[in-house]
Parts: C-alpha cells; structure tokens; sequence
C-alpha cells in the first residue's frame, strides 16, 4: 500500500486563513486557481530540432513553442534507454539505488513510497498517461486516473486541474528502420557525426531520423491546438521533452550526450509567471543542469504540494525551487541481453564516465540494436579494418575512465583522462561521483541475480541500505581495483577471492578476467575452487576466466560450469542470461559445447517471464557465431 504524504497548497494558502488586513476588498490579490501540467513527450530523440539550432531539422511545431517558452540547453535523461528513464521520472529516485536500473526489470518499492501522480491525485489533479508506462518498478496501487490510449484532459470533472502526459512514439529507434520509406530529408545533405562512418545505411538512416522527427512536430503540434481551442492554452504550463537519445547506434544505451542529453521545452503562461523558473523568459535559453530527477519535484512544486523527503531530484520551478545544482549524473546497467555497468557524471563543462567493465565494448551485440542496417553496416567496416580510429572505437574495449571537455569535443572523440592537464578535474569528478554512489546506495554493484535473490523477501532498496548485507563501500573498492585494470593489485585481487561476500569475490574474480592470461594463471587454484561457490555470479565469471585462459582441463570443467548455469530451467533467469553471456564472449573457445548448446531450453519453467527473449537472443547469437566458426 502507498501511504499518501501530507500535501501543502501554500500558494493558495489564502484560501484557507482569515486575512487580517485594512484594505479594502478590491485591493486583495484573489489566488490563482491551480494550474494545468500538461507534458508532451517523444522518444528516441536529442536535440536534433530547429529550435536548439539544427538547420536540417524540420520542426516548426516544437520551434513555435520555444519561440514563446524556454529552451534548456542542459537537460539530461539520467539513463539512456526507456524504461530506466521513465523508472527515474514517476519514482522521483535513482534507479539504482531502487534495484531498478537495468533494462525491463521489475522489482517493487519499499511500503509507503509513491509515483508521483499518486500524490497530484491526492490533491485533486486528473492525471492522464497517453500511453505509455515502461517502468522498471510495480505500481504501488493506482498512479492514474487513466492510462490508455483513450486518456485524455478532456476526461476529468468541471473545474478539475488536469496533469495530463501524450507520448509520440513516432521517432521510435524501430521507425528510423522501416523499409519501404519514401524520403523527406535529403540524406546527401545530412550532418554526420564524426564517430560514424559517411557510408549510404549511416545516411539513410539519419535523413530518416529526421523524417520521423517531423512527423513527431506534427503530432506535437497538434496536441497543443487542442489545447488552444479548448481555451485552456493560458491556464496551462506546458513541458516537451525527448525521453534520450537518437536510436542511432552509440547514441541510445550510452553515456555520451548523444545518449543523454535530451531537448526540454518549457511554457509558462503569464499569471503563472511568480511560478516560472528564475531565470525564465519567453523565447529565452536556460544553461542550468536539469535532470529527469528533477520532474516530480518540479511538477509537485508547480501544483503547491509537498515534496516527498525520499525523492531524490530538485524543483527547478514552482514554489519550491531551489538553486542551479552543481552536476547531474547517469547510469547504464543491463541493456537487454547483455550485462554492463558504467556511471557517468558531468558538470557544465566536462563529462566523465567510469566504465566497471571495460574488458566489454561499447558495441556489444544487441539483437535489437543490430536490426539498424547502419549498425550492421559500420560492423563490417570495423571487420574489414577500414575505420578511422574514432569510428572504431565502439566496437573495441573500453576505457576504464572517460574525460570529456563538452566546450572543446561536442561529440566525445578525444578521451582526456589520462592528461595531466585535467588531472584536477578527473579526480574532482571521480570524487563527488564516488560520494553520490554511496549516498544513493547504489545496488548495481551486486549482480543482477544476486539482488533479486536478496530481495525475495525485501525490496532491493531496503537491501541496498542494510550495510550488513550489502557493505556498499567495501565492494566498491574493490569494484574499482578490479576495473582500473592496473596490474599491482593483481594479488590483493587474488586475496579477495576468500572474501565471506559474495559481491566481493564476484568484482576480485572479475578483475582476474579482465587482467588476462597472467593474473588466471596466478590465481588458478583458487578460481577453481570458485566454480562451487555458493553464488551462481562468482562461478560465472570464475568459469569464463578458466574457460578462456585456463589449461585444456580446466576450460573443459570451466564450459561444464557454464552451460549447467545456462540452463534456464534449472537456473534463475538472469543467473542464465549471465552465464550464456559468457558463452557468448567466448567466441570459438566455445566450440566444444555447440550440441549442448543447441539442446538448451529457451524458456523457464512456467513459460515466459519478462526476460525470456533474452535467453533465445543469447542462444541465437551464440549457436550462429559458433556455426560460423565451424564452418
């Protein structure tokens, strides 16, 4: 049950007092009425849009409503991909620190928390969702009055102030990729970023980004119509906002601003202007740092109602705001099939970005990702050993730390975090990174697995906020020798692998995987006796680290290891993902298991989950690089 929080109107606080006063009554300001909160969003787009000066965008519709509002040149997303994003936006809180970061998970919210609507509905707002939920968290009883393709402002009682949310999905990454479509933009006059390749797939499929991001305007435009002839156009504040990035590969899922940052359009009609932004202005530009952290406070503080103390974002208007902050931050964990984890920070300059598993590329295989032909095509550009150096960085293994300066290297070509010119910066950011880690309690340094066996009995916030169970700190330092990858630690990482935490022991093996050759060797008896360790996580990567190092009779128990816990059905699901994953990688290394590969089951017992697809991806993916190998 979700306990609803007191709730405070004290803009209207007018209302409810005597007013003690020798005015007369004509003098006496009457309150305003609430405002309406009407949001428009779309997804799968930055700011490619006339507005934020894209000439080879067609936005009129969106460009009309900067015109009279203001544009925000920093908005960030928080997570690059859908469902974390929106997880971020109606729980007010930090993926991570609820267990729910990772691509369509499900996992529940400690008793007494709420979704933000819940609260405006309690205040006597009809909240409307048109259409799409996507959250990685289960509702805590009723969030909207609707939430349908039928839901609409229009719905609510005479008088009632309405928060109401439209989603475009039109520019959807799966729109830039239908075939047949007959061209709008001319893809010969289309601005390429410098990471990708300037072959035909790449400019096809951007000229056609922008087709569907016209289409987008059209369909923005025309809610706002029906907001001016209803007459309410002046009643209402109006938000447009993209959900990440473009659907082009290295912009969705990643941590660069192609992946984060978002457009964020703001009208604020007239009388509603003592709850603007502080610096607002009609036709104006705001550089201040604002994050998808900050919409539920910001709509609470707009409709005058309390902020809840575990929210986690700040008001950026309404009678609530607060002053400009300092950072905003990011997070990638799994994305779909395949396990990663990285953290990001940036503040108006710089960009900087920890990669925990940088033995992985950026561009790992996505069955989803790879139906773009511009991803297939710059794949085989990469095989072919024909990309320049920024174009192949992608699909090569990344760097434990990023640095970025956004002023000097829109595109984030040039990595600076190994200049000693930036030093300073690097360790101010990697410092108030690490703080917000802990204050959150961060519970994506747990395997995925792991936290959902904990959480049986307790919500994975409440796990990530009991030390016992989850030292946080202790394992993040051990997260962070393992994934800097310097070799003097190899034996304080061989250590740890007798560590009573099982979180500890998975991130010292992983640092021995990620180290290579000498380090498995060194730590060979000792990864052995891990592939009986009570955690399925620790034997997975143990086992892939034997497997791809390890003598000819330790890879043989290390592949046994691996397709017993690629098992689906004797296995929890991601505990299967994870350890096929592995398989995966292993490319031909795998070879000697192709028919017991081919025998695993595709699904759980009790049929489908909301991870199955994953299994058959992994399977999929795997038998066709083997069968490829072999031939």
């Amino acid at each position: 049950m979700c306990f609803r929080l007191l709730f405070v109107t004290s803009l209207f606080a007018l209302l409810l007092q005597p007013v003690f006063t020798t005015l007369s009554p004509a003098a006496v300001a009457s309150p305003l009425p609430r405002p309406n909160i009407l949001w428009l969003t779309s997804e799968d787009n930055g700011p490619e849009l006339g507005c934020y000066g894209d000439a080879y965008a067609d936005t009129p519709s969106i460009d009309r409503l900067a015109s009279r509002g203001m544009i925000y040149l920093n908005a960030w997303s928080n997570a690059p991909v859908c469902a974390p994003a929106r997880t971020t936006i109606i729980s007010g809180m930090y993926p991570p620190g609820t267990g729910s970061q990772h691509m369509r998970s499900m996992v529940a919210l400690p008793e007494g928390f709420c979704m933000f609507p819940q609260l405006l509905r309690d205040a006597g707002y009809y909240c409307t969702n048109n259409v799409k939920e996507d959250y990685n968290l289960q509702k805590p009883g009723q969030v909207w009055d609707d939430s349908s393709k039928r839901a609409h402002w229009r719905n609510r009682k005479s008088g009632q102030p309405f928060f109401a949310v439209f989603n475009s999905t039109v520019s959807h990454e799966s729109q830039i990729r239908i075939r047949p479509h007959e061209p709008v933009h001319d893809a010969a006059k289309v601005p390429i970023p410098p990471y990708h390749p300037d072959i035909p797939e790449v400019r096809r499929d951007w000229a056609q980004y922008y087709d569907k991001l016209t289409e987008m305007d059209s369909q923005i435009g025309e809610r706002l119509r029906e907001l001016q002839e209803a007459g309410l156009a002046e009643d209402t504040i109006v938000f447009y906002y993209g959900d990440h990035g473009s659907g082009m590969p290295r912009s969705k899922r990643w941590l660069y601003q192609s992946g984060l940052r978002v457009p964020m359009v703001v009208y604020v009609p007239e009388k509603y202007r003592s709850l603007a932004p502080q610096d607002y202005q009609a036709g104006g530009r705001s550089d201040r740092l604002v994050g998808f952290i900050d919409l539920a406070p910001t709509v609470l503080s707009l409709a005058g109602v309390e902020i809840p103390e575990n929210f986690q974002g700040h008001a950026f208007m309404g009678k609530d705001q607060t002053p400009p902050q300092p950072y905003l931050f990011g997070f990638r964990g799994r994305m779909d099939e395949r396990i990663d984890i990285a953290r990001c920070i940036r503040d108006k300059r710089f960009l900087y970005i920890r990669n925990y598993m940088p033995h992985k590329p950026q561009g790992q295989f996505l069955n989803y990702m790879f139906q773009t032909p511009s991803t297939r095509a710059w794949k085989k550009l990469y095989d072919e050993g024909k990309l320049l150096p920024a174009q192949s960085a992608f699909w090569e293994p990344k760097s434990p730390e990023e640095l970025y300066d956004l002023s000097q290297d829109p595109y984030q070509i040039d990595n600076l975090a190994s200049s000693s010119d930036y030093a300073e910066v690097l360790g101010r950011l990697r410092g108030v990174l690490r703080a917000h880690l802990l204050m959150t309690r961060d519970t994506g340094f747990l395997p995925e697995a792991e936290m959902l066996a904990l959480s049986q009995e307790r919500t994975p916030y409440e796990v990530g906020h009991d030390d016992e169970a989850y030292p946080l700190e202790e394992i993040l330092d051990v997260a962070d020798l393992a994934s800097m990858l310097g070799e003097e630690v190899t034996e304080q990482l061989i250590e740890m692998l007798n560590h009573p935490h099982s979180a500890v022991r998975y991130w010292a093996a992983m640092g021995l995987l990620m180290r290579g050759e000498n380090a498995i060797a060194a730590a060979r008896e000792q990864l052995l006796g891990l592939l009986n360790d009570a955690s399925p996580n620790v034997q997975i990567v143990a086992a892939e680290a034997l497997a791809r190092h390890g003598l000819p009779g330790d890879s043989a128990r290390a592949l046994d290891a691996l397709i017993e816990l690629g098992d689906v059905t004797k296995q929890a699901v991601m505990v299967s993902v994870a350890a096929l994953g592995a398989l995966d990688d292993l490319d031909e290394q795998a070879l000697p298991v192709l028919k017991r590969l081919e025998a695993l089951p595709t699904e759980p017992e009790g049929g489908q989950s909301r991870y199955s697809v994953y299994i058959s991806r992994l399977l999929t993916s795997t038998l066709d690089d083997l069968k490829s190998l072999g031939r």
